[in-house]
């Protein structure tokens, strides 16, 4: 380190001229910049739309909370807790801090840096080296070797002159990372509370289903005992005895099966919450809710703004540009500027003394010139990852497109379907109401009077399969539009 001292004309003269010498060997001494690949193209947004004959068959976007729409307390607690809760969620929150401490970590970086140094150096210096003289032990002349104490202390600055935007643009990369793992958070709360959904509404169709299967056992079992009472008197055989007891204990299967699953999905639903072995509650039986979906009658390049993992990929490619800014602006000189002021002395009792005061400003210039190909391939890469970045945004948008089409299309069939088995319930609750009448004017017995039950009961359960099929994919069909979610929430705080 050497003294600053004010400059003369002269020597002024001097560096301006070594600075313009330098910033022109800057412009054309640079190392050689390689044809840069050219950039993937993104999607046309004419693609993003669905193909004329699908018509989704609500009018609506979905909200934020979507599943408030079927006003089932229950169900909004369960995801109320899921999200709270969940590991996933703690994890994919995490993910969010780190990016942001990342970014944080990046753009403090580009700013400028002040420190305090101290150091205490015990040295002894050769007699054969270029500090030979201070080497020997004459106090008269001021030597005082071979051994010295040097003390230092004082302020240290740093400063990089971001000239071209290279460290504005890892800032800006990093920003967009930070908001594509928002956007990733937001992503993770829509699939969680869709899973939670999906798995609630499976556990009410099974209970509507239980209920469908053991009003049909009650009847096979009144059906066993009336064909024994028969058998037994002598007016039937055995043979429709033993029909109706085979009837019976397949329905004790499917009801045991039935339970089964109704006991594995509490196991699904649990995991899903995060929940303790006796921190998940009853879930009581409800109504399965009529159709509550609020869809969009058409679908446009909106749909980018209502999926945040496309939201996210978006943020990505933005992100792996800025990158790309950035590798192209190390092939150009880069400026700095480093600062010490304090105290600097030989010997460490005078360390304090005025006359030690040290003040340095040293300007510097680094200029790549030769790196054996390392920024190009640097460069190369960038270029590389950005256009995969492009390519995997363009599937991922074909592929939501796609989810959206077949969902709407499946159900649009489901609709068609659950009418066509509405009719086919309204013709076996007449047979079976014709039937009562009989019964109840003599004209039929009990036994005939109950078995018409027994078709209105298969009908009912192959109804409550279709609702249970519609709410499913009315579920899914929220998801592929992002249930709800705007671009707007992933604004990052930088």
């Amino acid at each position: 380190m050497t003294l600053l001292r004010p400059l003369t004309a002269h020597a002024r003269l001097y560096w301006i001229s070594t600075l313009a010498g330098a910033l022109l060997l800057a412009t054309g001494g640079c190392a050689a910049m390689h044809a840069d690949a050219p950039a993937a193209t993104q999607i046309d947004a004419q693609q993003v739309r669905l193909a004329e004959p699908i018509k989704l068959v609500r009018d609506g976007w979905p909200e934020a909370q979507w599943w408030k729409r079927y006003g089932d307390a229950q169900l909004d607690a369960l995801i109320d807790q899921a999200l709270k809760d969940s590991p996933t969620m703690a994890a994919a929150h995490a993910r969010v801090a780190a990016s942001r401490a990342q970014g944080n970590l990046v753009e403090a970086s580009t700013g400028l840096f002040v420190g305090f140094e101290a150091s205490l150096n015990r040295q002894e210096l050769s007699h054969g080296g270029f500090l030979a003289p201070f080497a020997v032990n004459v106090p008269s002349e001021g030597l005082t070797g071979p051994w010295y104490t040097e003390g230092t202390l004082g302020l240290t600055a740093h400063y990089d002159v971001d000239l071209w935007g290279k460290d504005r643009a890892r800032v800006d990369a990093a920003v967009g990372a930070h908001r594509a793992r928002q956007a990733e958070a937001a992503q993770a709360e829509l699939v969680l509370a869709t899973r939670v959904a999906e798995v609630y509404y499976e556990i009410q169709s099974l209970y509507a289903a239980l209920d469908v299967l053991k009003g049909a056992r009650d009847i096979e079992a009144d059906m066993v005992t009336a064909h024994t009472s028969r058998s037994e008197r002598g007016l039937e055989a055995r043979t429709p005895t033993e029909i109706a007891r085979i009837h019976r204990l397949e329905l004790d299967r499917q009801i045991t099966a039935t339970e089964g699953k109704i006991a594995v999905l509490r196991e699904t639903m649990r995991a899903l919450l995060g929940a303790g072995p006796d921190a998940l509650g009853p879930i009581k039986p409800q109504p399965l809710p009529a159709s509550a979906g609020q869809m969009p009658a058409s679908l446009g390049y909106d749909l980018l703004a209502r999926r945040p993992d496309l939201q996210a990929m978006r943020w990505y490619v933005e992100a792996s540009e800025r990158q790309i800014d950035a590798a192209r602006d190390a092939f150009y000189p880069s400026f700095d500027i480093k600062a010490f002021f304090g105290m600097d002395a030989v010997h460490l009792e005078d360390v304090l003394r005025r006359s030690s005061r040290q003040i340095n400003l040293i300007p510097g210039l680094s200029l790549p010139i030769f790196d054996s190909g390392r920024l190009n391939a640097q460069l190369a890469g960038a270029r590389a990852q950005g256009n995969l970045t492009i390519a995997q945004y363009n599937q991922s948008v074909l592929d939501a497109v796609r989810d959206v089409a077949q969902l709407g299309i499946q159900l649009q069939s489901l609709d068609q379907q659950a009418q066509i088995q509405q009719a086919s319930l309204d013709a076996a609750t007449f047979a079976k109401d014709s039937a009562e009448a009989h019964f109840q004017r003599g004209l039929v017995d009990q036994v005939t009077a109950r078995e018409a039950v027994l078709p209105v009961l298969r009908e009912r359960g192959k109804m409550i399969e279709l609702q249970s099929q519609q709410i499913e994919r009315e579920i899914a069909l929220t998801m592929a539009l992002g249930g709800g979610y705007q671009a707007e929430q992933v604004k990052g705080d930088h």
